[in-house]
């Protein structure tokens, strides 16, 4: 998955190049009409006012020095009100772009006005009908597990604030200070929707607590918030007590406004409901439809989705079934021969430093073979580099199992593909293979980077929004992984592969599941274990996950489906005249899109190869 700090609050996700360094209209773009020149003129105000608003995305694409040294010492503010201007801001754009005349505007404007208009008037409609759950994707409860300003500052301080001068240090100390405001502003936002009824299930109220008790037990003096401010500043040379004054800062600011969150949890604990599904919150089935509509750009609803993943998952299981039987393994179902692969000695780890350093080893040569094998099968390849990284300890128990994290946009840091390795068990070795390649080559990095050094398109329009397009690209890389052959001497491997898809598979049985058929955690659990054969403890976090960020999950087979389905139409369309590689860097120029402007732009290569 992508790192959920590149979704911006108001209005969807963003990896952006910097304005300075491409025009406001990209080269042979130009617009000869008026429509044109209007739309050019809105996306230009969304980029600038909009998107580059937030400090923190400012920081991430390393947009924070020169013009945009204003961001360096902030947060985004993360109060009702500040909120409440977001959404007018989105209004009001999404009103301009409704008075441009679609029909007057050339082909390649139509796809910029189509993928704004499909983002904002999914944004909008969200805003019409819900109080809650829209400051960023549809995320109904503004903190949990997963979500919240304690689980995404500590991380985005220690690995995207740079330190190279005192003044940076001290922004930092001033980022320090307005994380215990911005905790507090979440806080008011809590009582706001405690008071409407959306409270979150009880497992994920005892789970926020714990992390929050987890983060606020470190005394100030060790927190990763302090020391790694000391160590970085030290490394450049830069004098002072930066550790002293981060500890009182975290000692006296951030550490009671997060003990004030874990309070306001606790003052909910006894009134929190077991059901997992968002079904219960006021408006609760319109939500989870205005959730699908935004993770899939779609019109399918729940209960195609259902249908859909459990089709697919009987199909994976047979294709498993027979990888199974042809090492041997034939005795039980699928499910329970590969849990007994997940135990199996001889795929594990030590579940030590040494063991995880191994494991990263054996990751990156992963890396670097299929970067060897990239040039036949896509003509454009990034130019910036990706590495492999550990989650932080102090986040890894909540977090998810892998992420990516985009480069900065002046070349100052490369792509990351960060992996959990809390427990090396949950990983063995035959799994690990398909998660790189989803997560960094040919996955989430190529595209992103990719898109991120087009000059061929309106910044604005180097989006990684449309989940169901990025994610439905990182399961598709795994997919031309196989393809490319390199399971051919390692059976194990396809195992991992094959299971990776039908663990997303089971996400669009699950999610709609909770969602939709009114599940209960048990029992998203419990179809997950019985399909699947991964550790219990895997299966819980992640069906956790999905009844806090309810549509997302269901993102990834829904776009890799039409991924594939694009390109096997255009395969038999153009016959001899196919071209992988053109095929790619077709799909991936156009940027993330919602996956009806993908059709389109599909569509017209095979008519401009066949005219």
């Amino acid at each position: 998955m992508i790192d959920r700090r590149i979704f911006l609050g108001s209005a969807g996700a963003a990896a952006l190049l910097s304005f300075a360094r491409v025009p406001a209209v990209a080269a042979g773009m130009q617009s000869t009409t008026a429509a044109g020149a209007d739309l050019r003129a809105l996306m230009d105000h969304i980029y600038h006012d909009i998107v580059l608003a937030d400090p923190e995305l400012r920081t991430s694409l390393g947009l924070d020095t020169g013009e945009g040294a204003w961001a360096k010492s902030k947060l985004q503010d993360r109060s009702a009100q500040a909120l409440a201007r977001d959404r007018a801001k989105v209004r009001a754009a999404y009103a301009r772009l409704q008075a441009i005349d679609r029909d007057a505007l050339a082909g390649p404007e139509r796809i910029d006005y189509d993928t704004v208009a499909q983002l904002y008037g999914t944004v909008t409609s969200g805003y019409d009908q819900f109080d809650y759950g829209t400051f960023s994707w549809p995320e109904p409860y503004s903190v949990s597990q997963l979500g919240g300003t304690y689980n995404a500052i500590p991380d985005f301080l220690a690995s995207q604030h740079r330190i190279e001068t005192r003044e940076d240090a001290d922004a930092y100390l001033a980022r320090l200070a307005d994380f215990a405001v911005q905790a507090d502003n979440e806080n008011a936002r809590l009582r706001g929707e405690y008071a409407m009824g959306v409270i979150p299930p009880d497992f994920v109220v005892a789970r926020t607590i714990a992390l929050i008790g987890n983060l606020t037990a470190v005394p100030a003096a060790q927190s990763g918030m302090v020391t790694s401010l000391a160590m970085r500043a030290k490394a450049k040379g830069i004098p002072g007590d930066w550790a002293a004054r981060a500890a009182t800062i975290l000692d006296k600011q951030v550490y009671p406004a997060l003990a004030r969150q874990a309070d306001l949890f606790r003052s909910i604990q006894a009134r929190a409901p077991h059901d997992a599904g968002v079904w219960r919150l006021p408006e609760g089935e319109a939500y989870y439809a205005y959730a699908l509509r935004y993770a899939t750009t779609t019109g399918m609803g729940a209960e195609e989705i259902h249908r859909l993943g459990l089709d697919q998952m009987a199909d994976l299981s047979a294709r498993a079934d027979a990888v199974l039987k042809a090492e041997g393994l034939t005795r039980g179902t699928v499910a329970q021969r590969i849990r007994a692969l997940g135990t199996d000695p001889r795929f594990l780890y030590p579940d030590s430093d040494a063991g995880r350093e191994i494991l990263l080893a054996d990751l990156n040569r992963q890396l670097a073979a299929m970067q060897q094998r990239l040039p036949d099968w896509f003509g454009r390849l990034p130019r910036a580099g990706v590495e492999i990284k550990r989650i932080p300890p102090e986040t890894e128990a909540g977090a998810p199992g892998g992420y990516y994290q985009s480069p900065a946009l002046d070349g100052s840091r490369p792509g990351a593909y960060y992996i959990n390795l809390r427990d090396t068990a949950e990983l063995p070795k035959w799994s690990l293979p398909t998660l790189t390649y989803h997560e960094s080559l040919p996955g989430h990095h190529l595209q992103i980077a990719l898109s991120q050094e087009s000059a061929g398109i309106h910044p604005l329009r180097r989006l990684s929004s449309y989940s169901v397009y990025t994610e439905g690209w990182g399961l598709y890389a795994e997919q031309l992984a196989d393809e490319m052959g390199v399971y051919e001497q390692d059976p194990f491997g396809k195992i991992g592969y094959l299971q990776s898809f039908m663990f997303r598979a089971a996400r669009l049985v699950v999610d709609t599941g909770l969602h939709h058929k009114r599940w209960s955690r048990e029992q998203g659990i419990r179809y997950m274990a019985e399909t699947m054969g991964d550790a219990e403890t895997t299966i819980a976090t992640e069906v956790e996950r999905y009844c806090v960020w309810p549509g997302q999950a269901t993102s990834y087979k829904v776009g890799q489906t039409q991924w594939s389905a694009l390109r096997e139409q255009a395969r038999s369309r153009l016959g001899d005249r196919f071209d992988i590689k053109g095929f790619h860097d077709t799909a991936l120029a156009a940027g993330a899109v919602p996956l009806t402007v993908l059709d389109q732009v599909i569509d017209d290569w095979v008519k401009a190869r066949t005219a």
